[in-house]
C-alpha cells in the first residue's frame, strides 16, 4: 500500500480531490492530513467531512488564516495548541505536531511540542496514525500500513488505555463501524484496563462524550452489547431482539441513540438513572427521553388498557416517541403502531383564538373544551372545523 515513510502520489492525489481538502491547496500547502480521513481513504471508504490536521509550526496561526480564508468560525484551545475552524459544511481541527505525557492515569495530556514522528506516536491506534502531506509525502506509525491491510486495530504502547481510558470506547467505536479485529495484545490490555478499574480514572463528562459518539454509530447497538459488562456507572442489559422491535418500530425523526441506551437501563431506578445521566453530561431533554424509555413498561400497561383513539392519545401524552416504540415492542405493537402511523400527526382544524371570538372567556376553560374536541376528533366524532367548533363550545357549556 504505502511504506512507513516515504510518498505517494496516487494517496495524495485522492485526498487532494476532496472537497475539504481542496481550500487547503492555497492557504495550508504544508498541512500534514492525518486520521479518519487518510486512513478511510486507504481502505476505499468514504472520506469524512472533517478533517484533522497536523502543523509543524504554530496550529492556532494556521487556523487563523484558514478561518479568515474560508470566512469560517474559529474556536481555539489554548491549553493543548490546538484549534478548530468551522466553514460551510466542514469542520478543520488543527494541531500543532505535538508529544503527550500523563500525568496520572485517565488525567488530561501535558502536551509540548514535538515532531512529527513523536505526533503520530501519540494517536490512539495505528491505523489512525498515517500523516499525509499535499506534496505527496508520507508518514506513518510502525505497523500502521500492515494494520489498515489486517483490518485490526492496534494501540501504539502497552499505557495507552491506561493513560486515556476513553480508548476504550474508541476501540469499541471503530471495530464496530469498520468491522475491524482487534490485535490480540491490544485485546489484552484493554480487558486489563477494565478490569483493573481505568474507566474510573476517567471523568465522567470525558466517557460520557465517548458514550454518545458511540450510541450514534450505524454499528451502535453490536457497540452497546460489547460495552454493557463494563462498570460505567450503571448496570446496562442490552435485549437486541427488544431493540430490533422497537427499531422497526422508530420513525425518522425518532433518536436511535436514546432509544438504545434507555432500553439498556431498564432495570435501573429513575432517581439513579438520572443522577447518572447528568454525571456524564446528557442534555437535560435526552436525559428525560432516557429516562422515559427505560419506563416503558408502565407505558406499555397503559397502552394495553386502551382501545378507542383517544385513549391510546391519552396514555402516550407527553412521552418521548422513543418510548412509545419501545412500549410497542414489549407487547403493546398494536397500540404504538396506530398512534405513530395515524394519531400522532393529528390536529385540530380550530385553536384557542376561534373560542375566544366566539365569545369563550379566556382561561383554562378554553385548553379544556380543545382536549375534548381533540379527543372527539380522534374518535371521528368531530372530521371537520364546523363540528369541532360545536362540540368545543358545548363542552363550555
Amino acid at each position: 500500500m504505502i511504506d512507513s515513510m516515504g510518498s505517494s502520489p496516487d494517496l495524495a492525489l485522492r485526498l487532494r480531490a476532496l472537497p475539504a481538502v481542496v481550500p487547503l491547496l492555497d492557504v495550508l500547502p504544508h498541512a500534514w492530513i492525518v486520521g479518519g480521513a487518510v486512513r478511510d481513504v486507504l481502505l476505499g471508504r468514504d472520506a469524512a467531512v472533517d478533517l484533522d490536521l497536523v502543523i509543524e509550526g504554530d496550529a492556532v496561526a494556521a487556523a487563523r488564516r484558514l478561518c479568515a480564508a474560508l470566512d469560517g468560525a474559529l474556536v481555539v484551545h489554548d491549553r493543548f495548541g490546538t484549534a478548530s475552524v468551522e466553514a460551510g459544511s466542514h469542520v478543520y481541527d488543527l494541531a500543532t505536531a505535538r508529544a503527550e505525557t500523563y500525568a496520572v492515569p485517565g488525567a488530561l495530556p501535558d502536551v509540548r511540542s514535538g515532531t512529527l514522528e513523536e505526533d503520530l506516536l501519540r494517536r490512539d491506534f495505528t491505523v489512525n496514525a498515517v500523516a499525509v502531506a499535499l506534496d505527496g509525502r508520507v508518514a506513518a506509525a510502525p505497523h500502521a500500513v500492515e494494520d489498515l491491510d489486517a483490518r485490526v486495530l492496534r494501540v501504539l504502547h502497552e499505557r495507552s488505555f491506561v493513560d486515556d481510558p476513553t480508548r476504550l470506547l474508541r476501540l469499541v467505536r471503530y471495530a464496530t463501524r469498520l468491522g475491524f479485529g482487534v490485535e490480540a495484545e491490544t485485546a489484552a490490555l484493554a480487558d486489563a484496563a477494565v478490569a483493573g478499574g481505568a474507566l474510573a480514572t476517567v471523568t465522567p463528562a470525558r466517557i460520557g462524550s465517548e458514550l454518545r459518539l458511540l450510541l450514534r454509530e450505524p454499528a451502535a447497538l453490536a457497540a452497546l452489547a460489547w460495552v454493557a459488562a463494563w462498570p460505567l456507572g450503571v448496570p446496562l442489559e442490552v435485549d437486541a431482539s427488544l431493540v430490533g422491535r422497537a427499531l422497526a418500530l422508530l420513525p425518522q425523526d425518532g433518536r436511535t441513540d436514546l432509544l438504545l441506551l434507555g432500553s439498556a437501563c431498564r432495570a435501573v431506578e429513575s432517581a439513579a438513572l438520572v443522577s447518572w445521566l447528568d454525571s456524564l453530561g446528557f442534555p437535560a431533554r435526552e436525559r428525560d427521553t432516557v429516562v422515559a424509555v427505560a419506563r416503558a413498561d408502565g407505558i406499555e400497561g397503559r397502552l394495553a388498557g386502551a382501545s378507542r383513539p383517544s385513549e391510546i392519545a391519552a396514555a402516550v401524552r407527553g412521552v418521548p416517541v422513543e418510548a412509545v416504540v419501545l412500549a410497542g415492542a414489549l407487547g403493546a405493537e398494536g397500540a404504538a403502531r396506530a398512534w405513530i402511523s395515524d394519531l400522532r400527526g393529528v390536529r385540530l382544524a380550530i385553536d384557542g383564538a376561534d373560542l375566544l371570538a366566539a365569545g369563550v372567556p379566556q382561561g383554562e376553560a378554553v385548553g379544556r373544551a380543545l382536549a375534548v374536541t381533540l379527543d372527539a376528533l380522534l374518535d371521528g366524532a368531530a372530521p371537520d372545523r364546523d363540528a369541532q367548533l360545536a362540540v368545543a363550545l358545548a363542552a363550555v357549556g
